[in-house]
């Protein structure tokens, strides 16, 4: 059985990535910052018949990182998928740079400090896969002022993406971002797409052919721009 440790697993996209992970056969880890909404969010998963564990990880602290990192001797895949501050009252100009660094230690230093320390146990996978989950708020040709913050963390994930799919490409471990689109959760609001709309497609990314993309933008399974 592979193993497929979701971050950010507790609610939202990331709960629904744990429920079709777990539905398609993986054990799945799910991790929270807090105990308790980890286990709540397995315990109702797992209800349904799923094998979910949960696990205390919160991505902005490494202590906290590493001592998930050693509870987990095996891991195939790798979900990147803890975010936060979708920013719409800020523009570039007026950016509070203490919200957007908050915003890069979760979205962009968290799933960087995630890979580095689960990268042994990914090395030792035989398909190995890591999903960042990123936004189409970081493609370029989105970009404007606003959401600031989230827009160029998320423009740093997908660089990050690209970096590290090259440089473990070579290990077998395929490294793409997933967008899941505009979302009906708490970050996305009212009036978005379902969340297993949005959540399949980040589980496409962790079931790729070993000869599959690397390095890329998706969702929904098409490519995009980055």
């Amino acid at each position: 059985m592979t193993t497929a440790l979701v971050t950010g697993g507790n609610r939202g996209i990331g709960k629904e990535v744990c429920r079709q992970l777990a539905g398609a056969g993986h054990h799945v880890i799910l991790t929270a910052r807090r105990a308790e909404t980890a286990e709540n969010a397995a315990r109702e998963l797992g209800r349904g018949g799923l094998d979910v564990t949960p696990l205390v990880l919160d991505v902005t602290d490494p202590d906290s990182v590493a001592g998930a990192a050693q509870q987990v001797p095996e891991l195939d895949v790798l979900v990147n998928n803890a975010g936060i501050l979708y920013d719409t009252w800020q523009t570039a100009t007026t950016a509070d740079l203490a919200t957007v660094h908050e915003a890069f230690e979760t979205n962009t230093s968290g799933p960087w400090r995630c890979i580095q320390t689960f990268l042994p146990q990914l090395r030792r996978s035989t398909h190995a896969r890591v999903v960042n989950v990123s936004s189409g708020s970081g493609a370029f040709e989105n970009l404007s002022g606003a959401t600031p913050a989230y827009s160029v963390s998320k423009v740093a994930l997908n660089a990050l993406t690209v970096m590290l799919a090259a440089e473990l490409r070579r290990d077998g471990i395929l490294v793409n971002a997933v967008c899941p689109g505009y979302v009906n959760t708490d970050m996305g609001g009212p009036g978005g797409r379902p969340v297993a709309e949005g959540a399949r497609g980040v589980v496409w990314a962790t079931a790729l052919p070993d000869n599959g993309p690397t390095g890329g933008f998706f969702r929904d399974g098409k490519r995009l721009e980055f």
